[in-house]
């Protein structure tokens, strides 16, 4: 072989070696509950997620780069959580991680992502701490972002709903012992209180609870006219059955969690009528909705998602941390949390048209007025007339 022509086989060696470096997959963590009860939040993420990551890649992928999902379930354990994001960083090099449907899985796991600088999305979990765990001035820099609607927005909704629309002055709250369910009771007190309230009966019970009889019958004998929840599915649905043995019926206004498929599945015909905070309802009432709702249908062969909310949340997740990857025109954490923090483009979602959804100092992308209410009719959420 003459020099010219080892020289020309050596620069398409170095050529095709720098392709191959260059085509080198965007690794994107999915953390959230695959199992378990807190499961339709969390497969519905996730499965959100893999549609937008698919049609991303159908075009073309970010950078030249196809997106790569490394999903892992979490159980909504805080322990496994820790142990997932320390895997994700460590041993699978994301670039980010999208998840987190268990407010106490994210405060006790993206810890690790605000050390090592790599951001997070946080596209379930909607305790008000979670987004603020490491905001300024104590630290100049944030690397959590949540594309959902906090307590803060779904307890003043609940209250307003519940005391000036409804004008009830008897109000009971039922409570989850989780972070979650504690964190929101709290939420739930201080809007109560802004508008002179106090409960009638606050009460508490913990997961996988069978029997509200006591927490309900304390609540009816102080006289409540409704009850406000802080809970997942399985358990709201025992309040709801709860209060049909007891014979006792007045109104249930909760957190966004009672539209999930578990709720309505166990609740039957005892949760229609319950009133909760959507960013998003299963309706193909635009185009961009309706391909959604159609693409997921199609994909993982359901007609009603376990929860819309969390598929349709974590499929925006992937289309603004594509946009600021693209914006950074790198993949290094801290150009992507700049680009989030200053995006250039709208994003269209299907929540949403995001335009500029965060800032330095302001890391939530839901807004009040981005919230609507649901209401569980004949096994599917609707939007409450």
């Amino acid at each position: 072989m003459s020099h010219k022509m080892k020289t020309l086989v050596a620069g398409a060696l170095l050529s095709w070696a720098a392709a191959g470096i260059a085509a080198e997959p965007i690794k994107i963590g999915v953390s959230g509950p695959f199992t378990g009860g807190s499961a339709p939040m969390g497969v519905s993420m996730r499965d959100g997620v893999k549609l937008a990551v698919a049609e991303i890649n159908a075009k073309g992928g970010v950078l030249g780069r196809q997106l790569q999902v490394v999903e892992r379930d979490d159980e909504a354990k805080n322990e496994r959580g820790v142990q997932v994001a320390q895997e994700m960083i460590n041993k699978e090099k994301v670039v980010a991680t999208l998840g987190y449907a268990n407010t106490g899985v994210a405060l006790a796991s993206q810890r690790f992502y605000q050390e090592a600088k790599i951001p997070v999305i946080n596209n379930v979990a909607t305790g008000t701490i979670v987004a603020k765990q490491f905001a300024a001035p104590e630290f100049k820099d944030n690397y959590v972002f949540r594309n959902a609607a906090n307590d803060t927005i779904q307890s003043a909704m609940i209250v307003e709903e519940a005391v000036t629309k409804q004008k009830f002055t008897k109000v009971a709250i039922l409570a989850d012992s989780t972070n979650y369910g504690q964190l929101g009771r709290e939420d739930l007190e201080k809007a109560l209180g802004a508008k002179g309230i106090k409960p009638v009966s606050v009460e508490k019970y913990n997961l996988k609870d069978v029997d509200m009889t006591a927490q309900l019958l304390k609540a009816k004998q102080a006289g409540a006219q409704v009850v406000l929840t802080y809970g997942i599915g399985p358990e709201l649905a025992q309040i709801a059955n709860g209060m049909e043995k007891l014979n006792w019926k007045v109104p249930m206004i909760g957190s966004w969690t009672l539209s999930m498929g578990n709720f309505i599945d166990n609740a039957g015909k005892n949760g229609d009528g319950t009133l909760m905070p959507q960013t998003f309802i299963q309706d193909g009432n635009t185009p961009k909705r309706k391909s959604f709702i159609d693409g997921y249908q199609k994909a993982y062969k359901v007609d009603r998602m376990p929860s819309p909310v969390s598929a349709a949340q974590g499929y925006d997740s992937v289309y603004l941390l594509a946009a600021a990857i693209k914006q950074a025109g790198s993949t290094d954490g801290a150009k992507v949390r700049e680009a989030l923090e200053n995006l250039n483009e709208k994003v269209e979602g299907v929540v949403a048209t995001y335009n500029k959804p965060f800032t330095h100092d302001d890391h939530e992308a839901i807004k009040p007025g981005m919230v609507a209410f649901g209401e569980v009719k004949n096994g599917r959420v609707i939007l409450a007339k």
